[in-house]
């Protein structure tokens, strides 16, 4: 961060960017190079700024406890709606979950970041409502039918335009700024990472609490896990974002830790789960199921590259990081690809289903994107090119999916008839 100032101090855009996306790190950094920067007028704005912030912390620490009601608002209206199959005895409580899950999680998140922004958009609010209730009225009047492979996809990619939703309410609807969409990309994998961490203590506390209770001869398990787990579980992602928001360096030195192990980590176990393939014998092509599995993991490695992809580009790391990323993102491309030959050939043999185009779109989709990613990173390492231009590709992509999950959602079950 101290370079960077250095870099951009005649900038005052740039530094507004870098401020941004590390407060906490940037004003640090900026008190420790102060001296050397004091011939640049720009310095005595940025000192004047963090003093005034500094006197005004009265204000801040209203502000916090009202971002703790909050949490405790939105946690509470969450946890009312996750439980309304048994307040009010609906019948078929799995198929309720199965349709509103997703909707349930994603409207306690929206809620929360409406309730702390500092000035609100009655167009925004209108927009983020009526496609929340649209959502719900669409996937709840659908006839459940468990045979059908298009109110099926409906039901898994719902949870991602809800997802696409609480990315624009986050970046305050703002469809220019790449910048923002990276940050709401980073921002999730911040989620993610608390959350996991919030619910392993919850695992430890409950299996604590059952044990307790039951060392004096009582039964709580029912109603601890109707009322406590279920209601946790919901939050987590709510409490995670209020972490965030409030103690961003806590986050800012986790999250790069996690990036820097997990791509490692990923990358070897690719390759030895490759290898174990051609051992066992395992056929994608004739084997459905695991062509399913095989797309799931794809999935799941695509979202550590893009989150290892942004914690790299704002921490800087070394030139190893870019190598081990490019491998990373080579080796997937790879197994991108033998996915894609296992789909055609199966829709060579058996023709076009619902499942089958939804898999064959997606993978072309993520085929697409990583090969922008390895064109990308291969400048940053040969041409020593800026890995933030990585990011930018990655922003850029991110609109295909949302016309991609529309598709899926509207267009396909009219092609189909919903079945």
């Amino acid at each position: 961060m101290i370079i960077e100032i250095k870099e951009n101090i005649d900038n005052p855009e740039k530094l507004e960017k870098l401020f941004r996306t590390n407060k906490k790190g940037f004003e640090k950094a900026f008190y420790e190079i102060y001296p050397e920067i004091t011939d640049f007028k720009i310095s005595s704005f940025w000192k004047a700024r963090f003093e005034y912030e500094e006197n005004n912390d009265d204000l801040v620490h209203k502000s916090d406890n009202l971002n703790v009601l909050f949490v405790v608002i939105a946690s509470l209206f969450t946890g009312f709606l996750i439980k309304l199959p048994q307040l009010f005895d609906i019948s078929y409580k799995y198929l309720f979950y199965e349709k509103n899950a997703g909707l349930i999680v994603f409207f306690g998140l929206s809620l929360f970041l409406f309730l702390t922004k500092k000035k609100l958009n009655k167009q925004n609010i209108i927009i983020s409502a009526l496609i929340l209730i649209i959502s719900a009225l669409y996937v709840n009047i659908l006839s459940y039918n468990n045979e059908s492979q298009t109110i099926n996809l409906i039901y898994i990619h719902l949870p991602l335009l809800l997802w696409c939703l609480y990315g624009l309410i986050y970046i305050d609807f703002d469809l220019k700024d790449k910048l923002k969409r990276m940050n709401f990309i980073r921002h999730n994998g911040d989620i993610a990472i608390l959350s996991a961490i919030i619910l392993t203590a919850g695992i430890v506390l409950t299996l604590v609490t059952l044990g307790l209770f039951s060392a004096i001869d009582l039964d709580i398990n029912e109603i601890y896990f109707d009322y406590v787990v279920v209601i946790g579980i919901v939050s987590s992602p709510i409490v995670s974002t209020y972490i965030v928001k409030k103690y961003p360096f806590v986050t800012n030195k986790i999250a790069p830790i996690i990036a820097n192990i997990f791509s490692p980590l990923v990358l070897i176990t690719l390759v030895i789960y490759l290898l174990s393939i051609v051992i066992t014998g395992k056929d994608p092509y004739n084997d459905r199921d695991f062509l399913m599995i095989f797309n799931i993991m794809l999935l799941g490695v695509m979202a550590i590259i893009l989150f290892s992809v942004t914690e790299t580009a704002i921490n800087k790391k070394r030139n190893f990081s870019y190598i081990a990323l490019l491998i990373l993102t080579t080796i997937t491309l790879l197994v991108d690809l033998y996915a894609l030959s296992a789909i055609l050939y199966r829709l060579g043999e058996f023709g076009f289903t619902a499942n089958r185009i939804a898999v064959l779109g997606s993978n072309l989709l993520i085929f697409g994107n990583l090969v922008l990613i390895i064109i990308e990173l291969y400048k940053v390492i040969i041409k020593k090119g800026d890995i933030k231009n990585v990011e930018f590709k990655i922003a850029s992509y991110l609109p295909i999916y949302i016309v991609w999950t529309l598709f899926i959602i509207i267009i396909l079950p009219l092609i189909f008839g919903y079945k």
